[in-house]
C-alpha cells in the first residue's frame, strides 16, 4: 500500500527562506543612549549631534533625537484628543552616524577590548578612551 504524501507540506515551507532572511538582525555599532553625530544625509541634518533614542536591529536603522524631523498628520482617535500635524524624528540608517569620542567630542570609530577582569568594553579608536555603556532604561 502506498503512503499518502502531501506535496505542499513536503520539505521546506514556501517562502521560508525569504522570511528567515527578513528576520535577520544587523549588528550595529551604536546602542540606545549613545551620543552620535550625523555624517551623511540631508543638508540640514549633516553635522548634527544627538542621543540615540531607539535602535532597530532588523532594519539597521537608528532614531536620533532632533535629526530627520518629519511631519506626521495625526487624526484624533477620541473626542477629547486633538488632531493636527506633529513633528517627530524618523529613523535613519545606522551607517550614517558615528559615535562621539568621550574625551574630545569628535566623531570616532569604536572597537571592542577585553579588560583584565574579562569584561568587554567599547574603546574609542582615536583617543583610546573607554566609551561608557549607556545606563539601561526601563520602558
Amino acid at each position: 500500500m502506498r503512503v499518502l504524501k502531501y506535496r505542499k507540506t513536503e520539505g521546506e515551507r514556501l517562502g521560508a527562506k525569504r522570511h528567515a532572511k527578513k528576520a535577520e538582525r544587523v549588528k550595529l555599532h551604536v546602542k540606545t543612549g549613545d551620543t552620535v553625530q550625523v555624517m551623511r544625509g540631508k543638508t540640514e541634518d549633516k553635522g548634527k549631534q544627538g542621543k540615540v533614542l531607539r535602535v532597530f536591529p532588523k532594519t539597521g536603522r537608528v532614531l536620533v533625537e532632533g535629526v530627520n524631523i518629519v511631519k506626521k498628520h495625526r487624526r484624533a482617535r477620541r473626542p477629547e484628543e486633538q488632531s493636527g500635524i506633529l513633528e517627530m524624528p524618523a529613523p535613519i540608517a545606522a551607517s550614517k552616524v558615528m559615535l562621539l569620542d568621550p574625551t574630545t567630542g569628535a566623531p570616532t570609530r569604536a572597537r571592542k577590548q577585553v579588560n583584565a577582569d574579562g569584561t568587554k568594553v567599547r574603546v574609542s579608536v582615536k583617543s583610546g578612551a573607554e566609551i561608557a555603556s549607556p545606563a539601561p532604561t526601563q520602558g
